[in-house]
């Protein structure tokens, strides 16, 4: 890349803007100085649409590209709609990647998701365990589109790195919550979910909160504007110090928080950014799901990037953004 005034001058691309990570990242943007950001909203631009994606960058030829659009959603919302979850995912992979480098992109980052390992991969997970083993079943068809845009990424830098100068990455967050997250009552997340339960309680005056399973499986929790953040870092590299932290067919890098905490830990936390009083119970007659999904993000750290914002900081940002919303 050329000059800090070049660089903060280019044409860059945030491909799911309104989304948590992809409005992070444009704040990031502009807290750095970049002027010069362009986005579309769906119905501006149908990235499923190959005829209209090659139109937008044929018009537009950004410098670079965030892909950080997806069909995204919870455990009910992937085993409810399979179908639309793999083939929207791989149309908008495929023609934002594939278009891009058509219309002379040099860098891009793809934004990928922790399900891309096994189930029962090795804590904490780490770049390496990619392929080693079976997918969770209700995400797999998500999950296999994200691996795809992995090697998608991988492919395109191997055939066409030296010949066009491309420079395409990748990086995988863990489980993300903030600004921008989806509250809905059945399709949301946990944590999410819970700020929900907490608030409503709270306003209700219920004397306790029950939730799901026994509260011992340990999840990880990254603040979306340290993802957002981590991914700008992570694209301003230099492609020399980045190319010797990767192998070309393993060059994704996670993003990770750097530890877990059980779901009854992270309840009680939950309980204390809302300002709920009562009681905490769990139904152990329902689900725990895996006992644990914690990131090796080691790679990243070597590299210089460490997250800002602790989980009590950034559940108290999540609920006064929910509350803003109410």
């Amino acid at each position: 890349m050329s000059s800090d005034l070049d660089q903060k001058n280019q044409k860059i691309y945030v491909a799911g803007h309104r989304g948590m990570v992809g409005s992070a990242i444009v704040r990031n943007l502009e807290s750095l100085g970049y002027k010069n950001i362009i986005a579309r909203t769906h119905v501006e631009l149908d990235l499923t649409d190959q005829g209209a994606v090659k139109h937008f960058f044929e018009q537009e030829k950004p410098d670079q590209v965030y892909l950080a659009a997806a069909k995204v959603g919870g455990i009910h919302a992937n085993h409810t709609y399979p179908a639309e979850f793999i083939y929207n995912n791989l149309m908008v992979q495929s023609n934002v990647i594939h278009q891009a480098f058509l219309s002379g992109v040099k860098r891009l980052l793809f934004l990928g998701s922790s399900c891309i390992y096994p189930k029962l991969a090795q804590q904490p997970m780490s770049e390496d365990s990619l392929l080693t083993g079976k997918l969770e079943p209700t995400n797999e068809p998500y999950a296999v589109a994200k691996i795809a845009g992995i090697k998608m990424c991988e492919s395109y830098n191997r055939q066409y790195g030296l010949s066009h100068h491309i420079d395409y990455r990748s990086v995988m967050p863990t489980n993300l919550y903030g600004p921008g997250d989806n509250y809905h009552p059945e399709n949301s997340h946990v944590v999410p979910a819970l700020i929900r339960r907490f608030h409503e309680a709270k306003i209700t005056n219920a004397p306790e909160v029950l939730i799901w399973g026994t509260g011992t499986p340990k999840r990880e929790f990254l603040y979306v504007d340290d993802m957002a953040a981590a991914s700008v870092f992570v694209m301003q590299l230099d492609k020399k110090i980045y190319d010797q932290h990767i192998d070309p067919m393993q060059s994704h890098i996670n993003v990770g928080f750097g530890s877990d905490v059980t779901i009854a830990e992270l309840a009680s936390v939950v309980a204390t950014a809302t300002g709920y009083q009562g009681k905490i119970g769990f139904d152990s007659t329902k689900p725990d799901g895996a006992p644990r999904k914690w990131m090796n993000s080691s790679k990243l750290n070597r590299l210089g990037w460490e997250p800002k914002t602790n989980l009590l900081d950034g559940l108290r940002s999540a609920y006064q953004e929910f509350l803003s919303r109410t």
